[in-house]
């Protein structure tokens, strides 16, 4: 073996280490989910949504409660509100942050057909129907103020009719979920 082979081995095994112990920094969790939170330092402590991850947020529990089934998909076509989406056989449920926004905010940054504020255990909370324009019906995201931002929980259909009432899913699926969202 030459040197070069050697050295060429060498590396590649280093980076292999490298990456295996940058994918399992976590430490499981009561609820069976990894996590890798760590405190808040003075530089992150501003954004309680800086480290929210929306793809390791929801528990088995919680998705099998929607429909839907894991793992999901990260879901980025806008870089200042990051999601994730999971699929079930009625529904495709997003869960989107935004570190920026707020309830009161949205109201009037969105383009939506409806919008109808009211409250989850004390949080602001609202209603946010987007049309689709047509024969496709876009959904509805229940929007929440969480962590100095907002926290969207996005029904949509996954056929054309499988649920008739979106943004009672929708609300369901936040209720549940409202009290393990940072404040």
């Amino acid at each position: 073996m030459t040197a070069f082979s050697r050295t060429l081995i060498s590396a590649t095994a280093g980076l292999v280490l490298i990456g295996l112990a940058g994918c399992s920094g976590g430490t499981a969790g009561g609820n069976g989910r990894t996590t890798t939170e760590q405190p808040p330092t003075s530089s992150t402590a501003g954004s309680g949504l800086k480290n929210f991850d929306t793809c390791a947020f929801f528990t088995q529990e919680d998705l099998s409660a929607a429909g839907v089934e894991g793992p999901g998909e990260k879901a980025e076509q806008l870089s200042f509100e990051p999601g994730c989406s999971y699929m079930g056989g009625k529904i495709l449920l997003t869960l989107y942050k935004n570190e920026e926004e707020t309830v009161d905010k949205y109201e009037t940054g969105g383009n939506w057909d409806k919008y109808e504020k009211f409250s989850i255990n004390g949080r602001n909370a609202a209603r946010a129907v987007e049309g689709g324009g047509g024969a496709v019906d876009a959904g509805c995201s229940i929007v929440l103020d969480a962590g100095g931002g907002v926290v969207l929980v996005d029904v949509t259909e996954s056929k054309p009719d499988s649920v008739s009432d979106k943004c009672g899913e929708a609300e369901k699926i936040a209720r549940q979920i409202e009290p393990r969202l940072p404040k």
